[in-house]
């Protein structure tokens, strides 16, 4: 499948101007509680053979490998330092790649302005598709949590741990959900297909109307259906593209290639 390229990059964009609504102090980030975490997150590592990796959403890199990060996909070191942070996006299915950027919109959006207590507590499930060292997809499940909070209760450490799937059908495309661990409770129900999958050949005709400078009535009168049909549609577009207006609907879609 080729990789949509325009539409990795208009998503990228927007998590990472998110991520920018988070202010942070760097004289008050004390890294030395991550170095107290590297133990217990090898040793985590070594005893159910997962790769574990941290986020630092301050430095907007991964701070932290677990040692074995290649071996469960038979990758070497040496594999990993060529594209070094970017190696393992780039083995993702690019159909679930796609679907796990908005999905971390999605999360970014749910939790940035949200209490410290759902900020520790959410944990974001995904399962999809990556390559592994013979080239095969080998389905994989990352859950995802908030790590440390900063003292302004910014996210600031985020921890990933990656596991292989009992379920190897590689003809299913990402399925992820968000979870209070806490309380056991579902606070999200995440997409699992991009976003042209998502929407009907109807929101994508609407969505070209929009694009046009046609109102809503305007659409009514041309496609023979009510008002309040075409503004549910309109809604409904909003919240596949996880956008918060039309325009950004419109920009979204026009680089993803649906209008």
């Amino acid at each position: 499948m080729q990789i949509n390229r325009e539409g990795i990059k208009i998503l990228h964009e927007n998590y990472f101007k998110l991520l920018a609504q988070q202010q942070f102090n760097e004289k008050e980030l004390d890294y030395s509680i991550l170095e107290r975490h590297r133990p217990a997150l090898q040793k985590l590592a070594e005893t159910g053979n997962s790769v574990i990796t941290v986020f630092d959403l301050f430095q907007k890199k991964h701070v932290y490998h677990s040692s074995n990060c290649g071996d469960m996909l038979g990758y070497t070191i040496m594999d990993i330092e060529e594209r070094s942070e970017y190696f393992f996006d780039s083995k993702i299915h690019p159909e679930d790649y796609l679907a796990l950027l908005q999905n971390g919109i999605t999360l970014l959006k749910l939790l940035i302005n949200n209490t410290n207590d759902l900020k520790i507590n959410c944990k974001l499930i995904s399962e999809y598709r990556i390559l592994n060292a013979s080239n095969h997809y080998t389905r994989v499940i990352e859950q995802q949590q908030s790590l440390e909070l900063d003292n302004k209760g910014n996210m600031w450490l985020a921890l990933s741990i990656l596991d292989i799937s009992p379920n190897q059908n590689i003809h299913e495309s990402l399925k992820a959900q968000i979870i209070n661990f806490k309380t056991g409770e579902f606070v999200h129900l995440l997409q699992s297909k991009v976003a042209d999958n998502a929407l009907t050949k109807r929101e994508i005709e609407i969505l070209k109307h929009v694009k046009e400078g046609n109102l809503s009535k305007e659409i009514s009168d041309k496609l023979f259906i009510s008002v309040h049909t075409v503004n549910t549609h309109r809604q409904r577009v909003l919240e596949k593209l996880n956008t918060n207006n039309s325009m950004e609907a419109i920009i979204i879609a026009s680089r993803l290639g649906l209008i």
